[in-house]
């Protein structure tokens, strides 16, 4: 009896009761999906108006989105790394073997490999440094090129189905 005033005495900061709530909501045992009707229930238990969880719903949405889009463009970026150092093998270790055949007096082919070498690590930072403002315009770029690549190829579509 004790601890039920105890309890009901708490006060807990919005930050809080989220956080409670989503631990809750994590441990039931619940192996099915919440339908929009049960949503709107609980909002409504809740206290929450309506137009609040339609926002935060298509936030969620977009954000999930933005998300794909990120993991797009992080997997396009690592597979031109590979192509790059797949490049930088073959090329370096045809050079690194000219330059054997021809007795190694001047080792140039070394030379070219560091340099080369250090380009291809420079890119390799960029590529796995994904928390800098570089970074986010390499994405919006890519994003936007990408939306440009759908739009023609809808318009093209368009034309070649008339």
């Amino acid at each position: 009896m004790a601890s039920d005033s105890a309890t009901a005495a708490s006060t807990y900061s919005q930050e809080q009761v989220q956080q409670i709530l989503n631990l809750a909501i994590a441990q039931q045992d619940y192996d099915g999906e919440f339908s929009h009707t049960q949503l709107l229930e609980i909002a409504e238990e809740l206290g929450i108006p309506q137009h609040t969880l339609e926002q935060a719903a298509q936030s969620i949405k977009t954000q999930a989105g933005e998300l794909v889009k990120r993991q797009s463009f992080n997997q396009y970026r690592r597979a031109n790394l590979r192509k790059k150092a797949g490049r930088y093998a073959i090329a370096n270790s045809s050079l690194i073997l000219l330059n054997a055949l021809m007795g190694f007096s001047f080792p140039w082919s070394f030379y070219i490999a560091l340099l080369w070498g250090l380009r291809l690590g420079l890119n390799a930072w960029n590529v796995y440094h994904t928390g800098d403002e570089a970074y986010e315009q390499a994405f919006r770029r890519w994003e936007r090129k990408h939306q440009l690549q759908q739009k023609v190829d809808t318009w093209l579509g368009r034309l070649l189905s008339v």
